[in-house]
């Protein structure tokens, strides 16, 4: 059996360690979590109405999106109880509101949601709220991760590709343009540009089909509804990814049109500029493609977004230009190897300088972004997305210190060119016509300006440069050295571009990871949740001086904060029964603002008093006026208070 050549068993091992990185990355996609969460709800999970609510309401950490399918309520028999989608309330944008039917049954209900976060990542759950006791019920909720889908591990994989088509056309062309243009005229290297431009496009297209199914929990099928699309392309996330397939559509007509002006040109070739013009396009277009991630991912949610968003384009321009750019060397200097020609020590200098720029830039930015999404140093160990960024930042510590011997055999190959461009600035020795015997006759010449001497002969000068075989053995041995310089540069070129790719492999993770700041908000506003009452209670004692007409009023408000609350009250006799009245009346004052009174108009509900839809705009203290009438001329009008706790905090979008 032939034994497989060493550059071919070297693209084996490379082609290996990328399909390991992608199949751990595919397996591991059901790990990843959204940015936003349930801050609350009301009703409550797991809470016990005595009444029927006429709504649900659901309270997130930031703005959502919802289909007509994003919120459902299903009663114990399993059947869909909210004729209507949900609408924003107030038209505050991370909120979600449903109406229910008129007389629901008693028994457990459940309400299941799936709504987009403002950084376009789709989230899900479920929660129960039962009305006059717990009961059996039927419903089913998806459990599973909104990842281990088909549609979910299909859209992982193509955001993974769509960064590696991403890196690749930007870093081919930054190495054409910047490095050595005469690299175009090479076949591998346009092959890497067509290659980096069809992937992003492809799984572009792939992404944007996906995306309404992605959403929505749809099954695969589903793709080929175009209403879908429709509604798809209307959101930001599917608007970016259309704003994508332009750019790519206007880069593809400036690729054709450099290589129309390069056609024929070889990787040997001396550069020649393609003008500002192609230039300013090339880098207008690298920033627009950068643009359609920043815009609709975690760079638009969140604190800062206005500096958020260029940083991110920044970032992701940088690592273009570096990974794309070490696939782009790599890829030059085997073709330079195979054909036993020399890369010019130029081009690798130009290379080298490009990349410590790249770097500087994905350091300051990557320090900025740390920053804004995990929020303090607990959080690196105790949060998925801190743990991903550990091994990120680790990886690059790695590849770092590989990078320091390439720039060792950089700066080796430019050392040995300068002497080499010093030889070529010798002038050849000059050979003049003699008459062997005679002596020299300086003042004759010939036509070509050479002295004649006597016999017609060549005679070298005594003081002339070594002889040509001494130059050709200098030269060969300094092309050998070369090579060998090359070599190593290879070599360790390659283990970057490989440590690269792990490198964009976390970083696509971290893209679908929920950050540390907005997970400890997430976690704080839950345990804040769960410490304060759900419900604010008073009781106001009355007596009317006379036997039979004494006891105590006690007002419950549900969720006694800002906004929409359920009020009951139930009067209770002097040893403590429940007692009956004809009329009881509640107003509301908050006399620090000279707010009130308000009007509570409590119903009679047989048993209690009632009102559903009660409005309180401020927090603080509120006064609660409660006439008591237990009789067609016996009333008495008491005083209470209760404590109205402000809404809860929400990070700002």
């Amino acid at each position: 059996m032939r034994p497989v050549p060493r550059p071919a068993r070297t693209s084996l091992t490379v082609l290996a360690l990328l399909a390991a990185v992608c199949a751990l990355l595919v397996a591991g996609a059901g790990s990843a979590f959204a940015h936003a969460g349930l801050t609350g709800s009301d009703p409550a999970d797991s809470s016990v109405l005595k009444e029927a609510p006429r709504q649900v309401t659901l309270t997130f950490t930031e703005s959502v999106t919802f289909s007509e399918e994003s919120v459902r309520v299903l009663s114990p028999e399993n059947q869909r109880v909210n004729p209507a989608p949900a609408q924003y309330v107030d038209g505050r944008g991370n909120t979600a509101r449903v109406q229910l039917s008129d007389a629901l049954p008693q028994g457990t209900y459940t309400v299941a949601w799936r709504v987009v976060s403002a950084d376009g990542h789709p989230i899900s759950g479920a929660f129960v709220f039962s009305i006059g006791k717990p009961s059996e019920t039927a419903a089913v909720v998806p459990d599973g991760s909104l990842d281990d889908s088909v549609v979910g591990r299909l859209y992982a994989f193509f955001r993974y590709l769509a960064y590696g088509g991403l890196a690749l056309l930007v870093g081919a062309a930054a190495f054409v343009i910047v490095c050595l243009l005469g690299a175009a005229g090479a076949r591998p290297v346009r092959r890497l540009l067509a290659a980096g431009w069809a992937v992003l496009a492809v799984s572009t297209v792939a992404l944007l089909s996906l995306r309404g199914a992605y959403e929505t929990g749809g099954r695969l099928a589903s793709v080929f509804d175009l209403s879908q699309l429709g509604r798809t392309v209307g959101g930001r996330p599917g608007a970016a990814l259309v704003v994508r397939l332009v750019l790519l559509a206007a880069a593809a007509v400036l690729l054709k049109r450099c290589a129309v002006r390069l056609r024929g040109r070889d990787a040997g070739a001396e550069p020649q500029d393609l003008g500002r013009g192609v230039r300013r396009a090339g880098v207008a277009l690298a920033l627009g493609l950068a643009f359609t991630w920043a815009a609709a991912e975690h760079a638009s949610a969140g604190i800062q977004v206005p500096l958020a968003v260029p940083v991110a384009v920044l970032h992701l321009v940088a690592m273009g230009a570096w990974l794309g750019g070490l696939v782009t060397l790599v890829t030059v200097l085997r073709s330079h190897g195979s054909e036993g020609r020399t890369l010019p020590a130029g081009a690798v200098s130009r290379f080298s300088t490009m990349a410590s720029a790249a770097v500087a830039v994905l350091v300051g930015t990557g320090v900025y972004q740390s920053w804004r999404q995990v929020g303090s140093w607990e959080a690196l160990t105790s949060t998925s997305y801190g743990k991903t960024l550990l091994v990120k930042v680790a990886v690059v510590v790695v590849l770092l210190w590989v990078a320091s011997f390439s720039r060792r055999w950089t700066a080796r190959l430019l050392h040995q060119a300068a002497p080499a461009a010093e030889a070529r600035t010798v002038p050849q020795p000059e050979r003049v016509k003699a008459t062997v015997g005679a002596p020299a006759v300086p003042a004759a010449t010939d036509a070509g300006g050479a002295p004649d001497v006597p016999g017609g002969g060549e005679l070298r000068g005594a003081a002339g440069p070594p002889p040509p075989e001494a130059d050709v053995q200098q030269h060969v041995e300094q092309h050998a050295q070369q090579r060998v310089h090359q070599r190593g540069l290879r070599r360790t070129v390659a283990v970057e571009a490989a440590l690269g790719v792990v490198v964009l492999a976390a970083s696509t993770l971290l893209t679908g990871t929920q950050p540390s700041r907005a997970a400890g908000e997430s976690a704080a506003a839950a345990a804040a949740a769960a410490q304060e009452p759900q419900a604010k209670v008073a009781t106001v004692p009355f007596d009317m001086g006379k036997a039979g007409h004494q006891g105590s009023v006690q007002i419950t408000l549900a969720p006694g904060r800002v906004g929409e609350n359920t009020v009951e009250a139930v009067v209770f006799s002097a040893d403590g029964g429940l007692a009956t009245v004809p009329e009881l009346r509640l107003t509301l004052t908050q006399e620090s603002l000279g707010i009130g009174p308000i009007d509570a108009r409590l119903k009679n509900q047989k048993g209690f008093w009632a009102v559903y839809d009660l409005q309180l705009p401020m927090p603080g203290e509120w006064t609660l006026d409660i006439t008591v009438r237990t009789s067609e001329i016996d009333q008495v009008t008491v005083r209470g208070s209760v404590h109205i706790a402000p809404l809860p905090r929400r990070p700002a979008a």
